[in-house]
Parts: C-alpha cells; structure tokens; sequence
C-alpha cells in the first residue's frame, strides 16, 4: 500500500507543479481517478441496466421457488449466462476505490513525506488551505457546546453520497421487499457514516470524496440516459420480433385454413 501512496504522491505533486494550489490539485487527482476508472464505471451502468430489463424474471423466479434455495439459484445463474449479465460488475468499482480511498488517507495524512518529497520548507510555504479549512491535513468540523460536529466538506460529502445512491438505486429498481430494505438502508447509513468519518478524517480525503461523488454523479447521469435508450430500443425490438413472430404464425394458420 506504501507503494501506491507514494505513486499518487507523485501524481498529486505533478498537479501542484502544474497549479501551485494542493486543494486543486487533489480535485485533479480525483477527475483523473474517476476517467481512469470510466470503463468499469461503464460496465457497472450496463450491468445495471440489463438487470433491470429482465428484473421481472428474476422477480418471478425469486417468488416462484423461495422455498427451494437450489433451484432458485440455478435458475437465476441460467438467466444471468443467457443474458450476458455479470451480477458481481456492478461491486468492482467500488472494491477498486478502497485500496484507492486507503492510500490517499496515508498520502494526505503525511504530504510532507508523500508530495512533498519530505522538503518541509517547500510544505510550508506551500497553499494547502481549501477556503474555510486552514490545513487540508486537519479535520473540517466545529466544536458546538463542546461537541465536535462535522462541518461544510462532511456534509457535502453525506449529502453528495446519499443523491448518488438514491441514482443508483432508481436504476436498479426492485419489486424484491429485501432489496428494496436494503437499498433503502444504505441510502440512510452511509450518508450517516460519511458525517462520522467527517469529524475522524482529513478535510483532504473529504473534498477527494465529495469531488469524486459529484463526478459520478454526473457519469451516472449521462451514461444512463445512454443506457436507458438502449434499453429502450431492445425492448422495441423484442416486441416487434413477438409481433412478427405472432403474424407469421396466424399467416401459416391462414394458409392451412385455405388448404382444408
């Protein structure tokens, strides 16, 4: 992990070379991080989207044989393989950003050691204050009534997270009552983690969080207005094959009527 700190240590101090400002630098990090990352976030999209398309079967299926775990199982794997539907697609980005998430914790903790290859003159003539917050290293939160509250970037970031899922879950609508328990669940929690982590971690891995969420968000927005109008055009087309297929069958039917 050392390692990949150090690499984004590089990254980040190549921003700071090119802006002269750390804050910026960081959400330059994090626009890259999310490019990078675009194809899987793709893969994720379309792997949402052809879940939702057969969801009635899987709905089906699921209340046909939820006494017989077996079955269930195997019909749903044949669904999935049938389809070209990988249900573990939609958990890689996020498995991906937690190595990510962890390293820039040990990079903005330290950027002395990790950006500013350990040149503590060149660190603290350096601007590595974001508006309100004097030091991204520090924790943005406010002391009320002796109570450490979270401030503006913890609340953006819970408010920024909670939008992101309410997205995602749209678009993987369920009639399932555990899904929909579950989806409802996270949308409250982790917006509710998100203000906790706010008054634990730096107010660097914050504007990293709420910069990278309001990316995605955007990235959901677009690629699935993309992805519904394909699903739209499959579902056109498949109708129009079951009406060919539908007229086809009563032309026959015709033709052995005029035989008779």
């Amino acid at each position: 992990m050392s390692q990949i700190s150090y690499f984004f240590g590089h990254i980040l101090e190549f921003f700071y070379n090119m802006t002269s400002n750390y804050a910026l630098s960081i959400v330059l990090f994090t626009i890259l991080t999310k490019i990078i990352l675009l194809p899987l976030t793709i893969s994720q999209m379309r792997s949402m989207s052809a879940m939702k398309l057969i969801q009635p079967e899987i709905d089906k299926i699921n209340k046909k044989y939820k006494n017989d775990r077996q079955k269930q199982s195997e019909l749903l794997s044949k669904l999935y393989k049938d389809n070209n539907i990988n249900p573990a697609a939609g958990c890689l980005p996020l498995l991906i950003q937690l190595p990510i998430l962890t390293a820039m914790y040990s990079v903005i903790r330290e950027p002395i050691k990790y950006v500013f290859s350990n040149n503590e003159a060149l660190y603290k003539t350096a601007d590595i204050g974001f508006f309100w917050v004097k030091h991204l290293t520090d924790v943005d939160k406010i002391n009320f009534g002796g109570m450490d509250l979270p401030f503006i970037l913890p609340v953006l970031s819970a408010i920024f997270t909670y939008l992101q899922l309410k997205m995602s879950t749209a678009r993987s609508s369920s009639d399932n009552e555990m899904a929909q328990g579950m989806n409802r669940n996270m949308s409250i929690m982790m917006p509710i983690m998100m203000l906790i982590w706010g008054v634990m971690f730096p107010a660097g891995l914050m504007l990293y969080w709420v910069t990278g969420t309001i990316v995605q968000i955007v990235q959901q927005y677009f690629i699935g207005k993309y992805e519904e109008k394909i699903m739209l055009e499959k579902k056109e087309n498949s109708g129009q094959i079951s009406k060919n297929q539908v007229k086809k069958q009563s032309n026959a039917s015709a033709k052995k009527d005029d035989k008779k």
